[in-house]
C-alpha cells in the first residue's frame, strides 16, 4: 500500500474517534453536571521511504495519531430552578454517591427524596453525607441546603430547626485520572483518592448545566465532516491516477 494511502487512512482513524467523541457531546448537551470530552493529536514520524532519492527528513512520514482524549472540567452555567432539592456545586468539587460498585462523584445536583426518605441523585442511588447516607423524615418540612452543605429541616409541628445530615464534597488532586463510569458518574482508580474539599460552595435551588457548547460542537461536527470527505476524495483521486498510470503503462508497445 503506498505511503499516501496509509497517511490518509491515519487521519480518517482519528476523525472517526473524534467524530465519537464530539457526537457524544452534542447527545450530552442537555445532561445536567456533564463535563465534556476533547480530542488529543499528535505526530507520528516512521521511516518508510528507502530509496536512495530519499535523503535526510525526507525518510521521516508523518502519520496522524489519536493520543486519547481528556476531560474539561470548567464549570457549566448555574440555572434557577427553585427546587429546594436541587444544588449546583460553585467550585471544583463532587458530591459522593453510593452505587453497588461502590463509591462513585457526580456533577449533577438534581437531587430528590426516595421512598426511604434518603436523598438520592437522579439515578437513584444514596447521596452520602459525612456520616453515610442522608436521611429525611415524613415529618420534615422546608428542606434548606447551605452553602457549607448541610442539611436542615423543620420537624414536626413545633417547627424545629433540625439537621439531617451535611452534604459530603470531594476533590481530586488530577481530576483528569477520574474515569467516567456511565450514569454522569465517576469513578477513582486505586491511587487516586478524594480528598474533602472546603473551598467548594453549594447554591440551593440552582442546578448545574452540561458545559457543552451546542454551536461550538456542531460546528467541530461539521467541520470533521468535511475533512473525512475531503481525505476521501483525495484518496480516490490517488487511486484514479495509479489505475490511469498502469493502464497506459499497458498500452506501451514491447
Amino acid at each position: 500500500m503506498g505511503n499516501h494511502l496509509l497517511v490518509g487512512l491515519s487521519r480518517q482513524v482519528t476523525l472517526e474517534r473524534q467524530m465519537a467523541v464530539v457526537a457524544n457531546n452534542v447527545a450530552n448537551v442537555n445532561t445536567n453536571g456533564f463535563k465534556a470530552d476533547r480530542s488529543l493529536f499528535e505526530e507520528f514520524l516512521t521511516s518508510r521511504a528507502h530509496e536512495d532519492n530519499f535523503v535526510g527528513r525526507d525518510r521521516r512520514i508523518s502519520f496522524v495519531q489519536d493520543r486519547g482524549t481528556f476531560k474539561d472540567f470548567s464549570q457549566g452555567a448555574s440555572e434557577l430552578t427553585k427546587n429546594p432539592l436541587d444544588v449546583a456545586i460553585d467550585g471544583p468539587g463532587f458530591l459522593v454517591v453510593q452505587t453497588p460498585a461502590g463509591e462513585r462523584y457526580t456533577r449533577d445536583g438534581g437531587l430528590k427524596i426516595n421512598n426511604q426518605g434518603q436523598l438520592v441523585n437522579s439515578s437513584g442511588y444514596q447521596v452520602l453525607g459525612g456520616s453515610g447516607p442522608i436521611v429525611l423524615q415524613p415529618t420534615d418540612k422546608s428542606v434548606t441546603i447551605a452553602a457549607d452543605g448541610n442539611v436542615t429541616v423543620l420537624e414536626g409541628t413545633n417547627r424545629v430547626d433540625s439537621v439531617r445530615g451535611k452534604l459530603r464534597l470531594v476533590r481530586f488532586a488530577d481530576p483528569q485520572k477520574l474515569v467516567k463510569d456511565g450514569s454522569n458518574l465517576y469513578s477513582a482508580e486505586a491511587g487516586v483518592g478524594p480528598q474533602p474539599d472546603t473551598t467548594s460552595k453549594v447554591n440551593q435551588g440552582f442546578i448545574e448545566k452540561s458545559n457543552v457548547n451546542s454551536v461550538v460542537e456542531m460546528s467541530r461536527m461539521i467541520e470533521v465532516s468535511r475533512a473525512y470527505t475531503s481525505i476521501s476524495a483525495m484518496l480516490q483521486q490517488q487511486g484514479d491516477l495509479r489505475k490511469t498510470a498502469i493502464e497506459r503503462l499497458a498500452e506501451v508497445p514491447a
